[in-house]
């Protein structure tokens, strides 16, 4: 049972610890992530304690199923955890190319326009660029750091073109890169 002190800023920084150690950086902890990004969660929870995160099982079950981006995933027996995508770390998640719908989205910030429409949009750190299925997601993803661009990627084009799609386990399309031929500014995101 979960201890009702815990507090929605808690649940905040237990989130934001997860995603950092599953992943970018299991190492700090000495965690070990198999090949695919599975953690065992006794662990976890071991190693979490042990550089000062309390954190027990109910809690992370509740973060596991309430966090609004579904960003963590629990497998079929409830005993490993792993992140559904935005890792910078080498895992393979086992997805399957799909055809993806025509267009797809990324919202950014008003910074990284011009790079953008010179490159096309890179994983940067990460194994993949991020798409929204709809608009107002990509919005909302790129006002995390201000005012949002969205740009619209002609994703029907772009799988056409052999570019491999995937979705994560929480509806986020992933792909290798998008070259700037295949983006268009979405005009009321401006």
């Amino acid at each position: 049972m979960r201890n009702s002190d815990v507090t929605a800023k808690d649940d905040v920084r237990m989130s934001k610890f997860l995603a950092l150690v599953l992943r970018h950086d299991p190492a700090r902890i000495g965690l070990e992530l198999d090949g695919d990004g599975w953690a065992d969660i006794d662990d976890l929870l071991l190693r979490a304690r042990q550089h000062g995160m309390t954190m027990t099982e109910p809690d992370l079950r509740h973060i596991v199923a309430t966090n609004s981006k579904q960003r963590f995933v629990l497998d079929d027996a409830r005993r490993r955890i792993r992140a559904n995508q935005g890792h910078s770390i080498a895992v393979d998640l086992g997805l399957q190319p799909l055809d993806p719908p025509d267009r797809l989205f990324h919202g950014t910030a008003h910074r990284t326009v011009a790079a953008i429409e010179r490159a096309g949009l890179l994983p940067m750190q990460r194994q993949h660029v991020h798409l929204s299925a709809d608009a107002a997601t990509a919005r909302v993803v790129g006002a995390r750091h201000g005012a949002p661009v969205v740009f619209v990627v002609n994703a029907l084009r772009m799988n056409t073109d052999g570019h491999a799609f995937f979705r994560s386990a929480n509806g986020v399309w992933l792909v290798a890169e998008v070259p700037a031929i295949y983006l268009a500014r979405l005009e009321d995101s401006a």
